[in-house]
Formats: structure tokens, sequence, C-alpha cells
């Protein structure tokens, strides 16, 4: 009965641990929420409330009201999605060309996209608005999805995640049965690798969908605003209404919290899948 009893505390802690990081982790969106329902004069309030208001719809009202939110919100999912989804394909083929082919300078490239990596984004802003400019996007989707095309770090992220779920000896038998290199990439890789795939699309879509500054840099026509340059536009100068600010930010978080309920399972078991291979 003791040897019972103790195998019971650690899971007994273990699960008070998880309950207490799940609701911190909620706190955050449920604080929205709260704000959202309530009005300004409330949120000024000593203590501050801690229950939701039935103010909620009338703040929605007006953030329709001030600003395209739908129209925002399509040109947000487009271009997130169109980033996830290059994203997934040129980094996947990318690593895949890393960790299983043989080619002159391979690991001197790979290398050079490493460092890539340590540069900060700010310092491309110049050169890729001058390049957007020339080509003439400026206001158009097209200046958001295509820089976000390919990612250093998804690249890195793949080739890591084929090299640890793929053996050389699947390649090796594809190979003897006269497949290519893209059906070798397509039809053997990528069923393989489909946690890392849904845990980088999780990681790349969240980026895309919050991204501001370099959107808010090219995107200057209301038309083609996303959600996160839109909801800035709803501060007044002389007056911040933030219960209508946050009854925006509540709705515009909810796409984000869909895609990773959808995906939660792969996106857990692409980051757990290295801790448990042998």
């Amino acid at each position: 009965m003791k040897e019972v009893g103790e195998k019971k505390i650690p899971k007994i802690l273990l699960y008070v641990f998880i309950t207490l990081s799940t609701l911190i982790s909620i706190f955050p969106f449920y604080w929205m929420f709260v704000i959202g329902s309530n009005t300004t004069n409330a949120i000024n309030k000593f203590p501050p409330v801690v229950i939701p208001g039935a103010n909620f719809i009338e703040n929605a009202k007006l953030v329709f009201e001030r600003i395209d939110f739908f129209g925002a919100i399509l040109n947000s999912l487009i271009i997130s999605s169109a980033i996830t989804l290059s994203v997934l394909f040129f980094c996947s083929i990318a690593g895949f060309a890393f960790s299983k082919l043989e080619f002159k300078g391979r690991d001197g490239l790979f290398i050079f996209l490493l460092a890539t990596m340590m540069i900060p984004p700010q310092l491309g802003l110049i050169p890729n608005f001058m390049i957007v400019s020339a080509l003439g996007w400026l206001d158009d989707v097209r200046a958001v999805i295509v820089p976000g095309m390919v990612s250093a770090f998804g690249v890195f992220w793949m080739r890591q995640f084929i090299s640890s779920a793929v053996p050389y000896e699947l390649i090796e038998a594809s190979r003897i049965d006269g497949c290519s290199n893209f059906r070798t990439y397509w039809n053997i890789v990528i069923p393989a690798v489909r946690p890392g795939l849904a845990t980088l699309g999780i990681v790349t879509f969240m980026g895309a969908w919050n991204d501001f500054l370099w959107p808010l840099i090219v995107l200057k026509d209301k038309s083609a605003h996303t959600i996160q340059i839109a909801l800035r536009t709803l501060n007044d100068v002389y007056f911040t209404d933030y219960s209508m600010i946050l009854a925006g930010t509540f709705m515009a978080t909810i796409p984000i919290l869909i895609v990773f309920l959808l995906f939660s399972k792969q996106f857990i078991a692409g980051i757990t899948d290295g801790a448990v291979k042998s």
C-alpha cells in the first residue's frame, strides 16, 4: 500500500502543476474577454473587475463600425495561409536536400543559412521596401506574402526533423525502386514528417497572423489592411476605448485558437517526437 501511495503523490503534484499552468495560460485570453465585455470606466476602477460584463456585443458593434473587421480578417487569413503553405513546401524540400542529398557545398550553404538567423529582420526593412516598391507591389498582399515564403528557421527545423525521422535505408530503397528525388520527397518523406510539418505550420501561421511592422510599412490602403493594422487604427488621439479594442482583439484571436486546436495533436507529436526516440 505504501508503494501505491508513493506512486500516486507525484501524479497528484503533476496534475496540480498542469492545472495551474493551464489556468495561467488561459487567463490572458479570459482577461481580454472581461475587458472587452465591460466599459472603459469599469476597467479603470480599483479593484479591477474580474467578471465578464454585458457590453461585449456593443463593443463588437463599435469595432465593426470603425474598421472593416471581416475584410481585415480575410486579408490576414489569405496572407497567413499563403505564407504557411509556401513555407511548408519550400522549407521541407530544402530540409530534405540538406539532410538526405549529397551535393557540393552542402554543409557550407547550411552554415550560411544558419548565420542568416543571427541577422535582425529590421535590417532588411529598407532594401525589402525598395524591392517591393520597384515591383509595384505596395498596397498588395504580394508585398507581405513573397518575402515570407521561406524561412531559415523552417529549413533548419525540417532538416533536423527529416534527419531523425527518415532513415537513409528508406531513401536508398526508394532509389532502387526507381523513384526520383522529388517522388521520394513527396511519397516517402512527407508522410513520415507530418508532425514536424504541423508544428512548423502552426508557428508560421501564428507569426504571419501577428506580424505588424512589415504589413504596416507596405499596406497603406485600408482595403489591404491586415487585422493587426486594422486594430491599431482603433486608437484615438485623445481617448482610447480599451474595452472596444480588447473586444476586437479577442475576436481576432479566435482564428489562431481554431488553427491550434485543429492541429494540436500533430503539434504535440512534433514537439515530443525527438524526446521519445531512442
